[in-house]
Formats: structure tokens, sequence, C-alpha cells
């Protein structure tokens, strides 16, 4: 079959040419004769290739198929869902809620793909001539670079704000609204982190450009809920059957809530919610399994959740969230870790996963098992904001 080949970017010092110009050859005539190979190798880079690729010329049944235009790979983010699906419509990412099972496995084609343009090549030039503007009104260190890396892996250009409550015209009383629709004068795409629940709704209103949500308080984290899935998937081969456990501030935590919306799209799935007292999810995701016929159940002992699971979902005490209750904090704090012992408990093939920061509640012991998957996780995370913004922006 007729298949990309990759060439060096520069010529060889001292390459034999002729030798590997035979090569071709004969491995050419061996296609001719009708013998399936899986790549041809070429002698060296066209004056045209792009990141050291060139198409190899060939005498297969698909030699009459015009080429693909170089640069582009097959990774057209639309030319890998179908006509149908939901992504099409896409315009903005604000909740959960938005995703049907069907967008979500489109996303993850389009994921794999970008996966594999960062394994193979580094980056590309899908979204060359396009600028993201990141506006970050709370800290963040996973979500803010890897979707600004996500952007310059695709050819594209960030603008960024990190500290927007002060360095943005926010400190002198300029609404939300009015900072979008100036932003929105500037760049092809907007990402939002903001304090507020519901802003991120509020910031895609009132833009015409497309907007993301990374994050409104403790409301949802919508990327980060389709990172987490992509990574159960990719973990386990499955999402289908899957127990997982929820464990930490479900209260605030809004990346536990964003998960158990998308989770719902699921079937056979099963959700434990193991938090302290002060900080047990909320009754509308509770309400909202029960309409989808999810199962959940809500527990206290992390020991015996843990040795019915698949995914253990740690999460961390949001401090943050508890400055007129440091008392509930306390409470909170340190109630449910997971170390070496509590691993032990586990089925051989389960993961631990955790959107990070970690304060304290996986101990740093348990780094060294496989079975810990929260920097492959975060890893994930880029290719998911790559197709995002690939799918968004095409």
């Amino acid at each position: 079959r007729c298949l990309l080949a990759r060439a060096p970017k520069t010529p060889s010092q001292g390459a034999d040419e002729s030798e590997r110009g035979s090569v071709a050859a004969a491995e050419g005539s061996r296609l001719a004769a009708g013998e399936r190979m899986t790549r041809l190798v070429t002698t060296a880079p066209s004056a045209g290739a792009m990141r050291g690729f060139r198409f190899a010329s060939c005498r297969c049944a698909n030699a009459g198929r015009p080429p693909r235009r170089e640069g582009h790979r097959g990774v057209v983010a639309r030319a890998l869902v179908s006509e149908n699906s939901g992504l099409r419509k896409l315009t903005s990412v604000v909740e959960s809620q938005q995703f049907d099972r069907a967008m979500l496995e489109d996303l993850f084609e389009v994921t794999r793909e970008m996966e594999r343009i960062t394994n193979e090549d580094g980056e590309c030039k899908l979204l060359s001539g396009k600028v993201m503007g990141t506006l970050f009104y709370e800290p963040s260190t996973r979500t803010r670079l890897s979707f600004e890396t996500a952007m310059c892996r695709l050819g594209g250009k960030v603008v960024s704000t990190e500290n927007a409550r002060e360095f943005s015209s926010v400190a002198k009383g300029e609404t939300l609204e009015d900072t979008i629709r100036t932003l929105e004068q500037y760049v092809d795409v907007i990402v939002l982190r903001h304090f507020q629940a519901g802003s991120a709704r509020i910031a895609a209103d009132a833009a015409s450009v497309p907007l993301v949500s990374a994050g409104d308080g403790p409301g949802q984290h919508p990327t980060q809920a389709l990172l987490d899935l992509y990574t159960i998937q990719k973990e386990l081969g499955r999402i289908d059957g899957t127990k997982v456990a929820l464990v930490g501030d479900l209260a605030n935590g809004r990346t536990a809530r964003s998960l158990a919306y998308v989770l719902s799209k699921f079937d056979q799935v099963k959700l434990y919610f193991v938090a302290p007292d002060v900080a047990r999810i909320g009754e509308d995701i509770k309400e909202h399994l029960s309409e989808n016929n999810i199962a959940w159940e809500e527990a206290d002992d992390l020991a015996s959740v843990a040795k019915e699971v698949d995914v253990l979902y740690q999460t961390r005490i949001q401090k943050e969230r508890y400055g007129d209750r440091p008392e509930d904090y306390e409470k909170a704090q340190g109630k449910f870790i997971v170390n070496e012992r509590l691993m032990g408990l586990m089925h051989g093939d389960s993961i631990v996963m955790h959107p990070l920061p970690r304060v304290g509640e996986i101990t740093p012991e348990v780094d060294s098992d496989p079975r810990a998957a929260y920097f492959r996780q975060a890893k994930n995370g880029l290719y998911i904001r790559m197709a995002l913004l690939a799918t968004l922006l095409q």
C-alpha cells in the first residue's frame, strides 16, 4: 500500500545516494509486482516537502489517486468526523453537557491523530495564521500551558494574560462582556478561566469567535473532563462498564462534576462518591445521573471502594473555596489519602487519576506504580486541546 514515507530533513553527510536509490527502485519493483508493503523509502527530501516528509511515487493500484496536499498529512479535523457529527456544529465549549457520545467518539478520533502528529512530527501548520487569546482570572499551570502548547504545535500563535484580575482592564472596572468583545478584535479563539460559576456561558454569549472554558470557579471544567475521559479510554481500552470513584472535594471540584456529566453518556457505568461531609457532591449531579440511569452511591470508606473500582479519581481539597469557612477546610483536608497501602487493595489493571495539582492527597511513593496515570493524564490534555482547537478553527 501507498503510505507517506519519512525522509531526512537534510541529506546525511557522506550518504551513499546511489545505494539508497537502488533500494527505492527495488522496493518500487516489489510494489509493481503486487507484493504487500507498508513503506516505500525515498532517497532525499523534495524541495517543497514540509517537516522532512515527501510522497513516494509508486505504481500500485492507487497510483492514479491525486496526492494529499503537503503539510496536512490527513489531519484535517473535519475530514475525520462524519457529515452529521455534532462536532461540525461546535462553536464554543462551555460545559460537558454539550457533548453526546457520538461527538465524544469523533473528538477522540481527532485526538488520536493529534497525538500521532505530536509524537511523529512535533508540529504542523494546520492553524498557521490563527491567533489564540488566553484570558485567565485564576492561577493555572497545566491548562494554560497545554492550551498554549497545543496552539503552537498546530502552527498558530498565542497572546496571553495569566492574571487577568490584576493585569487587565477588569482592575479598572471593565465588565467581562466588554473584555471579551475587545479581545475578539485581535484573536480567532479565546480560552477563558474565571472565578465565577456560569461566567463561561456569559462570555460565550458575548463572543463572536469560538470561546473555550478553562474552568469557571466551582462550576465546570469541560476540557478537563474530555481529557479525563480520553485517558480512561486509552488506559483501560473501554469506558462502558467501568466503575469510577470520585474522591475528595466534590462540592467545589469542577473537574469531578464535569467528569460525572460525560461519564453519563456511556453504558453500565457506576460512580462512587467518596468525600468528607463538608465536601459532598451536589444534588444536581446525582439527579442527572439518576435521570440517565447511571448507578451511583456515596461512601465513607475509601479502602472498600478502592477494591471495587477500575478508576480512582482523586482530587485535592480546594482551600481557596473555603475562604470564610476555615474550620470546614480543616475537617476535610487529609481525610482520604492514596498511599502504597491503598494501592495494594486495588486491582492490578486499575488506574489512579488526579487533575492536579496535588497537595498531599497522593503520596509521592505512588508515582512509581504503573497504575499511577496522572502525569500521562496531564499529557493527554495537550492532545485533546489540539483536537478542540483544530475542530473549532478549521
